[in-house]
């Protein structure tokens, strides 16, 4: 019976560990347009932020002096109104600060809205899936690699 109950503990703490890690995120189609390099200066113009978006829903994240990881999802094709639904989590950080002066802590979820220009060459991200609450534009950056 002990042996029964040490098994049944074990498979509960799998489970749960299970469940509270971010799902792995699903490779992307070869011409998605998010797959590449971006980058955004922000409004003060004094730093920039990059994000190198890979084909396997991984991205690497350049903020100040902060160094992050995250997993993400993206829908393959564009709502009616242009818009892909991303939903990103951070998975490792560094712990230094980003342009804005703040510390990430890995694991939880956003959910953003691109929106990318015909090019494909800048995109918004916003907060809903209409251009009211957005910020940007991320912009492509060419002859780096991923």
């Amino acid at each position: 019976m002990r042996m029964a109950w040490t098994i049944l503990a074990m498979t509960v703490a799998l489970v749960a560990t299970t469940m509270a890690m971010p799902a792995a995120a699903a490779p992307l189609r070869h011409d998605h347009p998010l797959i590449g390099i971006w980058r955004i200066m922000l409004p003060d113009s004094t730093c920039s932020e990059t994000y190198r978006m890979r084909a396997d829903g991984s991205t690497l994240v350049f903020s100040n002096e902060e160094v992050a990881e995250s997993s993400f999802t993206i829908s393959d094709q564009p709502d009616k109104n242009g818009f892909y639904k991303q939903v990103d989590t951070i998975t490792k950080d560094n712990g230094k600060p980003d342009c804005s002066g703040d510390i990430t802590k890995p694991g939880r979820a956003v959910t953003s809205y691109l929106q990318f220009n015909q090019s494909g060459t800048l995109f918004v991200m916003c907060v809903e899936p209409n251009l009211q609450r957005c910020i940007g534009p991320f912009i492509r950056v060419r002859g780096m690699r991923i």
